[in-house]
């Protein structure tokens, strides 16, 4: 077919020209053309001779033999041709010297450094109270601009339970030190099995390490700038900065601390958290939640059997979470991404 039709645009051209012919048979100009004159094969490239001044291999050899040696090899090529001009000795120019490195796939960072590996992901599990707490600090807005308060909060992971909280002027590793003792002292001198915290410079401090360690308990951090590697921390801090009736600023050190202790008593105490069952933080870390629990299923039994036609199924109760987790292992990274409720 396609010869045919270029049969009849060439008895064509001859009447109305190329273009017309073109457009009355639906064959391309630019094909036609193509054909026409075909694109000439390319000559054999040119041997370019080797320039009168390039090093001989045994003077390459010598080049390369001398950048790895033992003095050299650990040494930028600058460096390496500064010091050899020195000596009085000159091999050749730096650009030469990273030509014949790059030819043999040895153009890279010469120097000795330290290499630090990627910063592991903690994967923590709780099962009782107790055995993983959560800290951070959070900043309170102060009574000038760009003046804060630092508030810091302990919290057991697995209860959700603010187990200490103190606000300070700043923050520092001495600070955070006695923190922790204090929070310790607070919770009737249980000290947690393994602390976690993310790497501000309070909570890498040498005073911190040192005093853990005296004290028996592991020391983990979450990776740089991962702040799901702290969520329990994270939501609890989220939940006190949108409360609504935190101030826009507090006009005092004092006026701070009153909210917070009326925020955190009403939070371990009176707050119902979806996170643990809809009970409080203090019932689980106290460890009567489940009794509760048995409570609240009687009475739901109770109105189902004097009411029957109000239910369709037996109703059943959030449960009490039986292991908590930071980065489970078994879980891929969208759903760990799931929001840790407050």
């Amino acid at each position: 077919m396609t010869g045919l039709r270029e049969e009849a645009r060439e008895s064509l051209e001859a009447y109305v020209g190329i273009q017309a012919s073109c457009r009355i048979t639906g064959i391309s100009r630019s094909t036609l053309y193509r054909r026409r004159t075909p694109k000439p094969e390319k000559p054999d490239p040119l041997v370019r001779p080797a320039p009168r001044n390039a090093l001989t291999e045994a003077e390459r050899d010598q080049l390369i033999a001398t950048l790895n040696s033992e003095e050299f090899r650990d040494k930028a090529v600058r460096q390496v041709w500064a010091a050899l001009l020195d000596r009085g000795v000159y091999l050749a120019s730096p650009s030469t010297m990273y030509r014949e490195l790059r030819a043999r796939e040895q153009v890279r960072e010469r120097r000795a450094q330290a290499r630090h590996e990627a910063k592991k992901k903690p994967q923590l599990e709780a099962r009782t109270p107790n055995e993983v707490w959560s800290w951070d600090i959070t900043k309170l807005p102060g009574p000038v601009r760009g003046r804060f308060f630092d508030l810091y909060v302990m919290i057991d992971i697995y209860s959700r339970y603010v187990v200490h909280w103190e606000i300070h002027l700043s923050e520092s590793g001495e600070l955070a030190e006695r923190f922790i003792e204090n929070a310790i002292r607070a919770n009737g001198g249980i000290a947690p099995g393994t602390l976690h915290s993310d790497r501000g410079t309070a909570m890498t401090s040498i005073s911190v390490a040192e005093l853990l360690s005296e004290l028996g308990i592991v020391k983990s951090h979450s990776r740089p700038k991962v702040s799901n590697d702290n969520p329990y921390s994270e939501a609890q801090f989220r939940t006190l900065k949108y409360c609504p009736v935190l101030p826009g600023q507090f006009g005092s050190f004092a006026d701070a601390r009153s909210f917070c202790r009326r925020f955190l008593e009403y939070y371990n105490h009176r707050h119902y958290h979806s996170g643990v069952g809809l009970h409080t933080p203090f019932t689980v870390h106290i460890g009567t939640a489940h009794a509760i629990q048995d409570k609240r299923a009687a009475t739901i039994e109770a109105f189902r059997a004097a009411n029957p036609q109000r239910f369709t199924r037996k109703p059943r109760l959030p449960k009490i979470p039986t292991v908590t987790w930071i980065n489970r292992p078994d879980e891929d990274s969208d759903q760990h991404t799931q929001e840790v409720s407050a």
